[in-house]
């Protein structure tokens, strides 16, 4: 039961990356949905939520965004996998937890679709910073709470010092 509840660490970025990509394309149909009027679309968030739950407590174990992109997307996008620590990831997606949660309680708990929808879109923005750039927000939240000593800097050392992620380092290489 106890590697039930762990995450991947390290974790391959290619993967993360798809994740990423399915939570963009979700959050656009939520947004699309709602926009056209489909009165069911708010209903959507429940997935959306349960997927962060899913792939915070569990990492790829029981998300089925996360299975799918650990073991179809991303084997076939790259012949390398980039990995990257753990701690932030994990922490980005309890950010994705808490935000989608609030979306889900505000929307469908007491029918405030303003902030449902603003919680929503602020969830794909952050998702589509990480899907096409590689650019972790909560990642870098991360960083800036370890340099404050909230975190501890040696679980992310490109967290600590962007710079290094900036030169290439290798130091997350893949292990044999």
């Amino acid at each position: 039961m106890r590697s039930l509840f762990s995450f991947p660490n390290p974790v391959n970025e290619v993967a993360a990356r798809s994740v990423a990509t399915g939570v963009v394309l979700l959050t656009g149909l939520i947004l699309a949905a709602t926009a056209a009027g489909i009165d069911g679309a708010r209903w959507l968030v429940v997935p959306l939520a349960l997927g962060f739950w899913a792939r915070v407590l569990t990492g790829p174990t029981l998300s089925p965004l996360g299975q799918l992109a650990t073991r179809v997307v991303a084997p076939r996008l790259a012949h390398a996998e980039r990995l990257v620590p753990g701690a932030p990831k994990r922490f980005a997606q309890g950010i994705g937890t808490a935000l989608s949660t609030a979306a889900a309680v505000t929307w469908l708990a007491f029918g405030l679709t303003g902030p449902g929808v603003t919680l929503v879109a602020a969830i794909m923005v952050a998702a589509s910073l990480e899907a096409a750039f590689g650019l972790c927000l909560g990642c870098v939240m991360y960083g800036y709470l370890a340099k404050a000593g909230v975190f501890s800097a040696a679980d992310c050392p490109e967290c600590a010092d962007i710079s290094l992620r900036l030169r290439g380092n290798d130091t997350l290489a893949p292990r044999t």
